[in-house]
C-alpha cells in the first residue's frame, strides 16, 4: 500500500496558500524598491534641487491618471505636511479652469508608468506655456513623457505583483516610495524640524508629541509636596498619601533639590521597622533623582520615567531650584506619548 505523499510536498491549499501569496508579493514589491534605490543617480538630486527651489508664492503641482493619480495625491500631501506647497491637480480639470492654480514659480512633478497617458498630455503642454518646469516620474524611459520632462526619474518595474499586469501594484508602491524619497530629501535640506511639523500638524496625536512641554502640564506652587531634610517620615506619609505618592525634598535654604521620597520607599522602609515615624527624611530619600526642566518635551520625561520604574519628576529651573512636579499619568493623558 503506497503512503500518502509528505504535507511538504502537496500543494499548499486554504489559509497556507493565501499567506504564500501574501509574501509573494510582498517580496516582489519590496525587491522592486530595492531596484530602484539601487538605481538613483543624479537625476534624482536635480529633482531635489528643482523642488527645493520653489518659494515666494510656487508649489508643487503633482498630476497622474488613473492609479497613479491616487499616488500623486499622496506625494502632494506628504510634501505639503513637511514643509512644501503642494496641490494635486487632475490633468483633465485642469483643462477646464484649474489651471488657474498654476504659475510660472511652480514645479510639477507628474506621474504615469506608461508616459504615454492620452489624459495627461493637454497638461503637459499648457505647463510648457507657463514654463514649469516638469519631473516626470515614469517606467518608460523613451516615453513622450520623459521627451517633454527636464528631469526623468526611472520608476520601471520588471513586473507586477498582480498577475497578467491586470491592476498596477509594484508600480505604484515604487512611485510612492519615490515620493516619499523626494520628500524625505527635501526637507531634510530645508531644515524642516520637529517644531516645523508640530506647527503644522497641531491637532493631530503626533503634533501634541512634538509641543507638548512638561511646564504645560507640570503641578506648580502649593500643589508640589515638598519637604526639607529635618523633617519627619510622620510628615511625610501624610504627604505621600495626598499627593499621588511622591514628595520632593527641597534644601531649605538654596530652594535646590536636595532627593526625593516614593511611595516605594516608604514601603521599603516598613519593611525593615516598625518604628519609622520620627525617622529624618534625609535618611530615606533618594538624594540624586532623576529631574526634568519646564522646557522639556513630554515625550522625552515620559522616556525617562518609563525607563527608570518612577511616575513622577521633580521640575528645576536652571540653577536648580524646584519649580514642579510632573506625574507620568498626567504627560500620558494629555497626549505626551
Amino acid at each position: 500500500m503506497r503512503k500518502p505523499p509528505a504535507r511538504a510536498a502537496r500543494a499548499l491549499t486554504g489559509a497556507d496558500a493565501r499567506v504564500a501569496r501574501g509574501k509573494q508579493v510582498l517580496a516582489l514589491e519590496a525587491a522592486a524598491v530595492q531596484r530602484l534605490a539601487d538605481r538613483l543617480g543624479p537625476a534624482f538630486s536635480r529633482a531635489v534641487e528643482l523642488l527645493k527651489a520653489v518659494k515666494g508664492g510656487g508649489r508643487v503641482i503633482v498630476s497622474g491618471v488613473g492609479k497613479s493619480g491616487l499616488i500623486a495625491r499622496k506625494i502632494a500631501a506628504t510634501l505639503t505636511s513637511t514643509g512644501t506647497p503642494a496641490s494635486f491637480l487632475h490633468p483633465v480639470d485642469s483643462l477646464h479652469g484649474d489651471l488657474g492654480n498654476v504659475s510660472e514659480k511652480d514645479v510639477a512633478i507628474l506621474l504615469s508608468k506608461s508616459g504615454a497617458s492620452d489624459e495627461l498630455f493637454g497638461l503637459v503642454a499648457q505647463l510648457e506655456r507657463f514654463r514649469v518646469p516638469m519631473i516626470a516620474l515614469t517606467g518608460d524611459l523613451s516615453s513622450p513623457l520623459a521627451r517633454y520632462a527636464d528631469v526623468v526619474l526611472d520608476a520601471s518595474v520588471t513586473e507586477e505583483a498582480c498577475p497578467d499586469t491586470l491592476a498596477p501594484t509594484a508600480s505604484t508602491t515604487v512611485a510612492l516610495a519615490l515620493g516619499d524619497a523626494l520628500a524625505v530629501t527635501l526637507f531634510k535640506e530645508k531644515e524642516f524640524g520637529r517644531d516645523d511639523f508640530a506647527a503644522l500638524h497641531p491637532g493631530g496625536a503626533l503634533g501634541r508629541k512634538l509641543v507638548l512641554r512638561v511646564g504645560d502640564v507640570m503641578l506648580k506652587d502649593e500643589e508640589v509636596p515638598t519637604l526639607t531634610p529635618e523633617r519627619t517620615m510622620r510628615e511625610c506619609v501624610v504627604l505621600l498619601a495626598q499627593k499621588r505618592g511622591t514628595v520632593v525634598v527641597v534644601d531649605k535654604k538654596k530652594g535646590t533639590l536636595a532627593g526625593v521620597v516614593t511611595a516605594g520607599d516608604l514601603t521599603r522602609l516598613m519593611e525593615r521597622s516598625d518604628e519609622f515615624l520620627d525617622i529624618p527624611v534625609r535618611d530615606v530619600m533618594t538624594r540624586t533623582p532623576k529631574s526634568t526642566t519646564a522646557d522639556e518635551l513630554g515625550a522625552v520625561a515620559v522616556s525617562v520615567m518609563e525607563r527608570h520604574g518612577i511616575m513622577a519628576l521633580p521640575v528645576l529651573d536652571r540653577a536648580r531650584k524646584v519649580i514642579g512636579i510632573v506625574h507620568l499619568h498626567d504627560l500620558m493623558k494629555a497626549g505626551a506619548v
